[in-house]
């Protein structure tokens, strides 16, 4: 019942950018924290950024701060990671999540209740 339903991912070249979109259903999403978490394979699963309830706190991991922005829009229950001067380092599997916190640290894995289905984002050279 409950879903984040992910869109936007693709193949870009190094410089460029893209926007992810995660759209939930089933939940008060203005309730929740949301997060942004990518996986490369054979890594583990690394935290990217997120948003508290209202947008008005976020938080980005160090190798994306710059040139990522997390915003959301709670009238259409929508969560965006906007993705600009895209590395080749960039390239994993991008998910949307919920955060039970209240966005005043980076999101660990166990506050973490529902996931998205995940999108690929490829970024080359």
């Amino acid at each position: 019942q409950v879903q984040l339903v992910q869109s936007g991912g693709g193949l870009v070249q190094a410089g460029g950018s893209l926007r992810l979109s995660c759209a939930a259903s089933g939940i008060t999403f203005g309730s929740w924290t949301m997060s942004w978490f990518r996986q490369a394979p054979g890594t583990e699963r690394e935290f990217v950024a997120n948003i508290n309830w209202s947008g008005g706190r976020t938080n980005y991991a160090d190798s994306v701060k710059g040139r990522f922005t997390i915003s959301r829009d709670n009238y259409k229950n929508t969560v965006y990671l906007q993705m600009n001067s895209l590395k080749p380092e960039d390239t994993a599997v991008y998910y949307c999540a919920t955060d039970r916190g209240a966005g005043l640290d980076s999101t660990p894995t166990d506050r973490i209740d529902y996931w998205g289905q995940g999108t690929q984002v490829t970024v080359s050279s």
